[in-house]
């Protein structure tokens, strides 16, 4: 039996959720916590997180802080997202946070938090063989999720949360204008509109999860296959009735709190828009969310029945689908990784590196040259912004940083504090990509023509040397056809040489010299 405990420092409130866990499928409540600390109100407004809410929420995170020791908590995660993510003066509050309340909190970006989330309603709907969008409305950001047969095909994390809309275009104590109704509908769309997946995507089910979904639930109830849900026609009614009335009216009409009658507006704007995007007659709201998704993870690790490959198989799908949207050359990007991971595990008693590490080379070398589609001259730099600007749900940003890196050193200079993608790693994270794009270098001059001629490459160590033979692919050439591949390999062997401090050799390039010219 164990504990765990989930901290949701969210944009419109805060929340803390405690589960003692038998196993993973006998899982109970023992506390549930809620402050309702806006955080979101002055962060979208000025860009900072107001003197007067990160004392409320240091003091709501203490509160949290008891009821985890005297529930026995033994293990939590806390993550904040959009409001204290945006905020410039965010330090402040994980500093405070972690010194006077104990509590160590994670600010995760807009993919990260959809990730959790999809971990939830995995647990909660069926997805197996479905098409689903999974839309999680929160206070500063809306994340759409489009899924075929439980993977994540696409995911964008969006500005549009109820906070955030409810600060910019509406009253506080009034009816929604027809100007303003007019203003937020353009922004909303206008939003929508970097959704391109949303297009045709045409899902078996679309699934709301936060607060406010679950809100206008129960006002708009809808029985679904996957159990509670929103009537869409019903909630197009419910929203220009809402829109019609004050917060107050809507309290006492619709028994809402305070802090909800005000921002279930812009929820309602939110979800009716996405629903008549994708033509959705009903929505699925399971009742599950962030902090659900941190519990399900904490749970299923602490029994390892995590889906480890299974998860490190949906990242690489991403990245196969990154790299195809960007026409890069499929079958070398998979001999060149298949190469790559060849030499990480003959290495292995050289790099001492471990199977995070390792998958993250993979995914660098799949990726190393997506680049090419914006211009092969500088396509390594081309292929780090792209890798840096995407999403690959399940990577935080230090591991899409190590993975961005590995993949730009793959050509010409080698990895430098001058540069400031490289820079901004910390040391411990500057030695992996030393070494991952020591590796990735050498199996990408074994490709060298994109022919598949290498068909793998054979590590001897010695003291002092590495030596490397290349085994030819009787389908793709011959012994004598691998001198362009060996020339390559000896010269993109700088870094390893470097790295690990041995000379290198490649059998059958002697007498052909080291040459730091081309790289």
């Amino acid at each position: 039996m164990a504990r765990f405990a989930a901290i949701d420092v969210g944009s419109n409130a805060m929340r803390l959720r405690v589960v003692e866990a038998l196993s993973p499928d006998q899982v109970r409540e023992v506390a549930a916590e809620r402050a309702p600390v806006r955080l979101g109100h002055d962060v979208f407004l000025t860009g900072k997180l107001a003197p007067s809410a990160v004392l409320e929420a240091v003091d709501a995170l203490k509160a949290f802080r008891d009821v985890m020791k005297e529930a026995g908590v033994d293990g939590y995660r806390a993550v904040a997202t959009s409001a204290v993510r945006e905020a410039q003066n965010a330090d402040l509050l994980v500093e405070r946070a972690e010194r006077e309340a104990g509590i160590k909190l994670d600010v995760i970006e807009g993919v990260e938090e959809a990730r959790l989330v999809l971990v939830a309603v995995r647990h909660a709907v069926n997805l197996k063989g479905r098409r689903a969008l999974l839309v999680d409305i929160g206070g500063g950001s809306v994340e759409l999720t489009l899924l075929t047969d439980q993977a994540p095909h696409a995911s964008v994390s969006l500005p549009m949360g109820t906070v955030r809309l409810h600060e910019a275009f509406l009253d506080h104590d009034a009816a929604v204008s027809a100007e303003r109704r007019a203003l937020l509908m353009e922004y909303i769309e206008r939003s929508l509109s970097e959704a391109e997946f949303l297009r045709g995507s045409m899902p078996d089910v679309v699934v709301a999860t936060g607060g406010n979904a679950e809100a206008i639930a129960a006002l708009c109830p809808f029985a679904t296959d996957d159990g509670n849900g929103i009537d869409v026609a019903a909630m197009l009614t419910l929203r220009d009735e809402m829109a019609a009335l004050a917060p107050k009216a809507r309290r006492e009409r619709y028994g809402l709190r305070g802090d909800r009658a005000d921002v279930i507006v812009p929820a309602l704007f939110v979800l009716s828009t996405v629903a008549d995007a994708v033509g959705a007659a009903s929505v699925a709201t399971p009742g599950v969310g962030l902090k659900d998704g941190i519990l399900a993870e904490l749970v299923d690790r602490a029994f390892r029945v995590w889906d480890v490959p299974g998860e490190a198989a949906e990242v690489e799908a991403q990245a196969l689908a990154l790299g195809r949207k960007y026409r890069f050359d499929e079958a070398h990007a998979k001999h060149v990784a298949a190469m790559a991971l060849s030499l990480f595990d003959q290495c292995a008693d050289l790099h001492h590196l471990g199977p995070d590490d390792r998958a993250l080379l993979k995914l660098a070398a799949l990726l190393h040259d997506a680049g090419d589609f914006v211009g092969f001259d500088a396509h390594h730099k081309h292929t780090y912004y792209i890798i840096t600007h995407s999403d690959l749900m399940g990577l935080t940003p230090e591991q899409k940083e190590v993975v961005a890196n590995v993949a730009r050193y793959h050509r010409k200079s080698l990895p430098d504090l001058s540069h400031p993608g490289f820079r901004k790693l910390d040391r411990r994270l500057r030695t992996v990509v030393r070494k991952l794009a020591a590796l990735l270098r050498v199996a990408d001059a074994f490709d060298r023509e994109h022919q598949g001629k290498v068909l793998d490459v054979a590590v001897r160590i010695t003291p002092g040397r590495i030596s490397l033979r290349a085994t030819p692919n009787p389908r793709a050439a011959g012994e004598s056809d691998l001198a362009l591949e060996r020339w390559t390999a000896l010269r993109k062997a700088d870094l390893m040489e470097d790295v690990f401090g041995c000379e290198v050799k490649v059998d059958g390039a002697e007498g052909m010299g080291p040459s730091k010219s081309f790289q």
